[in-house]
């Protein structure tokens, strides 16, 4: 079975990674076949063909040529030779005798050839023997050359050169283990219940869940999740919301009276403003021929006279309101040169009564020059607003201190 080349751990035959890694076992898989493949069976021994006898091709017989000289002195030497002289001669070819052509040895059964018997070939011609008569000597003569023996065509050889395919060798093969497993959750391939890779895939086996996304304020300093060798930290981020949360309630309630003034002035800034009449006018002293209804009569040419410093005037509304504003007009007209006959309020305390019995206090410092004159106020559920004169300018016998008009102003 193949082995991992990463981890060494041993893995199925059909495996193609590593259960425990998850590694390729295709490379591994092939160097270990290599490294112990069982020796191949010898190769077939095939006899070699048997050499093939020169082919005998017809020789054409020679015409009777004089015999040369020598021969009359290989017989004169014979001659000899049976009276027992060894005279000295010079030696000369013998004619060799064709040899005989020999039975091939037996060679074990093989395949028919497809390929055709070639014929038998004619049976060589006896050579002609050298004549002993004596002739005339010839021209020497170049002799012509031999033509090549060609080998006779076995039918049962095996042609040169032909590779023969060595038999396959049968080996036992291992039985493969059963995959009985959960299946990849990837391709759906079964897997061993103890491998951590998909062994076609090499996908995880146990996939780790996908941490849930955490809410937005758990982002933030100092509630994002952090690792501690401690602990978790769950104690200390506890502790820390609700000291949060502590600090947020004790300051609401401290700065809610704050806020709701804030949030309206917002309020005040972005609306806009109408004008509002009071119900009722009263006043705690007055000159005679200027009531305190002179007031809030929308006429800059009357005024309240008050007889002296500490006179107050009051004004009464039916409903509850928000004061945003009130515009005050002193002296007894808007000519600069009738401003000056009469005594003219320059500090006037302001009482401004809501509908609970709350009561706000302002000084209203004013210009001693004729013309409207703003005074920001910015208080809810008004019912009553009350003027008192405590400064005044000009003040002398038989001048009255002279309130020409006071204009009041809601949020819509």
């Amino acid at each position: 079975m193949p082995v991992c080349p990463e981890c060494g751990t041993a893995n199925g035959e059909g495996d193609d990674f590593c259960g425990n890694c998850g590694a390729y076992l295709g490379w591994s898989r092939g160097a270990a076949a290599r490294a112990t493949a069982a020796p191949t069976a010898a190769p077939v021994a095939v006899p070699a063909p048997a050499r093939a006898e020169p082919e005998s091709a017809p020789v054409p017989v020679p015409e009777p040529a004089p015999a040369p000289v020598e021969s009359t002195r290989r017989s004169a030497s014979r001659r000899t030779a049976r009276t027992g002289a060894e005279p000295t001669r010079e030696p000369t070819p013998e004619p060799k005798e064709e040899p005989k052509p020999e039975q091939p040895p037996a060679r074990p059964a093989e395949p028919p050839v497809t390929e055709p018997p070639a014929t038998q070939p004619p049976p060589a011609a006896e050579p002609p023997r050298p004549s002993t008569a004596p002739v005339r000597p010839a021209p020497a003569q170049t002799p012509a050359p031999a033509p090549a023996p060609r080998a006779p065509a076995d039918p049962v050889a095996v042609q040169p050169a032909k590779p023969v395919a060595p038999r396959p060798v049968s080996r036992p093969t291992e039985t493969a283990e059963t995959q009985d497993g959960p299946p990849c959750p990837r391709c759906g391939t079964p897997n061993l219940p103890e491998r951590k890779f998909c062994r076609r895939c090499a996908a995880p086996l146990t996939p780790t869940e996908a941490a849930p996304k955490l809410p937005w304020w758990r982002t933030r300093w100092p509630f994002r999740r952090r690792v501690r060798i401690g602990g978790s930290g769950n104690a200390l981020r506890r502790t820390i919301a609700l000291i949060v949360l502590i600090a947020v309630v004790v300051a609401g309630i401290l700065l809610y009276p704050a806020g709701k003034v804030a949030f309206q002035d917002v309020l005040d800034k972005l609306r806009k403003t109408a004008p509002i009449a009071p119900a009722a006018t009263s006043a705690s002293a007055t000159v005679e021929g200027h009531p305190a209804t002179l007031a809030d009569d929308g006429l800059s040419n009357t005024y309240w006279g008050a007889p002296a410093i500490g006179d107050s005037v009051t004004f009464s509304f039916r409903t509850p309101f928000r004061l945003v504003d009130l515009i005050i007009h002193t002296g007894d007209s808007v000519d600069p040169e009738h401003f000056r006959q009469q005594a003219r309020p320059v500090v006037l305390a302001l009482e401004v009564t809501e509908k609970d019995g709350t009561v706000h206090t302002q000084q209203v410092p004013l210009n001693d020059q004729p013309g409207p004159q703003t005074v920001q106020t910015g208080i809810s559920d008004v019912t009553q607003v009350k003027l008192t004169v405590r400064e005044a300018a000009g003040t002398g016998p038989g001048r009255a201190i002279a309130l020409s008009e006071v204009e009041f102003f809601k949020r819509t």
